[in-house]
């Protein structure tokens, strides 16, 4: 299978350096998209060295930082445009998702439309979090999956693989009226909807290996309000409302990611 690694980055200079040559070290046929948004360290600079030596790394450069969705929301498009890949893999830039899981994943998507990079199955752990962080990720998980019904332990984890089929399903732009984990969260409930089966593999999620990690209160007040906004957006979809009353009660909370 054509597999493309989709990472979102901005100021991620010293860990996409070390990061790329982990990727292709261990799957040297798969193609890699670094999303940058306009990184003031340098951070496309750097890719661009790398390409050099990686005829298989793309840099797609965004002009500001606007949220971690609408990087993947852009890359999306651009993948599914270009029609050569059969799975896309989201992955963070700053080695919290370990590059060694990547093989496991592949296998599993052969079979499965949707594999996560789960947390909270057997054999998974988060790594390097204050017991707060933990505890709000953990039950934000368990209120999520609650509310929406979505057989998913992990709804926020962001290291997943997606079959392209089901990816062209999904209507981007209802994704980009979420933010931050949200935005994570939306895409694995619309993948859900067109009826995509998961299958959750256990990681060990570790905390940033470069800079800094922040929870905002934006991204709490977004986790708890996105579940039912997911199941609002759906019943307004059913009924032939307008979105962009949607879109403007969702834009209210501020952008989540960081």
């Amino acid at each position: 299978m054509k597999t493309i690694i989709i990472v979102p980055t901005y100021n991620e200079k010293e860990n996409i350096r070390e990061l790329v040559p982990a990727i292709f070290a261990i799957l040297p046929d798969v193609s890699v998209m670094v999303v940058d948004d306009n990184s003031p360290d340098g951070t496309g600079e750097e890719v661009r060295k790398l390409q050099g030596k990686y005829p298989s790394l793309e840099l797609l450069s965004r002009r500001k930082k606007d949220g971690l969705g609408e990087s993947y929301i852009t890359a999306f498009k651009k993948v599914i445009y270009s029609g050569r890949y059969e799975k896309v893999i989201m992955m963070d830039g700053d080695f919290s998702h370990d590059p060694k899981y990547l093989p496991e994943m592949i296998r599993y998507g052969k079979y499965f439309p949707v594999v996560v990079g789960s947390r909270y199955v057997k054999g998974g752990a988060t790594v390097g979090w204050e017991f707060r962080r933990r505890l709000l990720s953990r039950f934000g998980n368990l209120y999520a999956r609650y509310v929406t019904n979505l057989p998913v332990k992990d709804l926020t984890g962001g290291f997943n693989c997606i079959d392209m089929e089901f990816l062209k399903k999904i209507d981007l732009e209802r994704l980009s009226y979420f933010k931050g984990y949200a935005f994570i969260m939306s895409l694995k409930y619309f993948l859900w909807k067109k009826r995509a089966v998961f299958k959750e593999i256990p990681i060990v999620f570790k905390n940033r290996t470069e800079g800094k990690s922040k929870l905002s209160n934006h991204i709490i007040a977004e986790g708890f309000i996105a579940p039912w906004l997911l199941l609002f957006s759906l019943s307004r979809k059913k009924k032939n409302l307008r979105q962009e009353d949607l879109s403007a009660e969702i834009s209210a909370l501020g952008d989540g990611s960081d």
